[in-house]
């Protein structure tokens, strides 16, 4: 297990990159726009557990094997690719609901989705391999354990800063959410994630 300072040095740099914008964190301002606040926090926790799954590749070594095989990484960057467009798309086909109408989508539904968006982002397992093992200490016990302890910590507090931004994105588009423009944005907020993932550069 990390030792208490190195943890107190690596909770400040996780703070730091959960508070700067990223693809998790409009993918969860976009399920709150949608569905409500609900979905915008469970959409929090689905990246959270997709997080988890990479710490966990991480710690196993499988983020390795997408750094080495050019291939893998484009298998699952495409697989992200076309799960966010179709989200997107999907966005735009919905009808506008009626007023008192239950959220389009449900929490789980939208859990799930966070944790497949986070699973097809290979940044993500990169990320890992870059950052975490500047922390790694062989004394203080198991690889393995060492990565999943810094994961959670940094999973932990991504979770909170994007359940706060889906749920507040949640009450502010609940008040308008018979309006296109707010079906188009978030439909257009995927489909941008989509293209960022796409024209991104290892």
């Amino acid at each position: 297990m990390p030792d208490a300072q190195t943890l107190l040095i690596f909770v400040p740099v996780a703070l730091a990159l959960n508070l700067t914008p990223g693809a998790d964190m409009l993918f969860c301002l976009g399920q709150g726009m949608r569905s409500g606040p609900r979905a915008g926090i469970a959409a929090a926790l689905g990246v959270a557990v997709g997080g988890m799954a990479h710490a966990l590749a991480a710690g196993l070594g499988l983020a390795a094997l997408l750094e080495a095989y050019p291939l893998a990484f484009e298998a699952v960057r495409w697989a992200g690719v076309a799960y966010l467009a179709w989200i997107g798309v999907q966005a735009f086909r919905a009808p506008a609901p009626q007023a008192g109408a239950a959220p389009r989508f449900s929490a789980g539904r939208a859990l799930r989705e966070g944790a497949l968006v986070c699973l097809f982002n290979p940044k993500v397992a990169i990320f890992m391999l870059a950052l975490v093992p500047q922390f790694i200490r062989p004394e203080a016990g198991p690889v393995l354990g060492q990565f999943l302890v810094f994961g959670s910590v940094l999973m932990a507090g991504g979770a909170v800063v994007n359940a706060l931004v889906g749920g507040f994105a949640g009450r502010l588009g609940r008040g308008f959410a018979r309006a296109r423009a707010v079906r188009w944005g978030s439909g257009g907020l995927f489909l941008g994630l989509a293209a960022g993932l796409a024209l991104e550069r290892r």
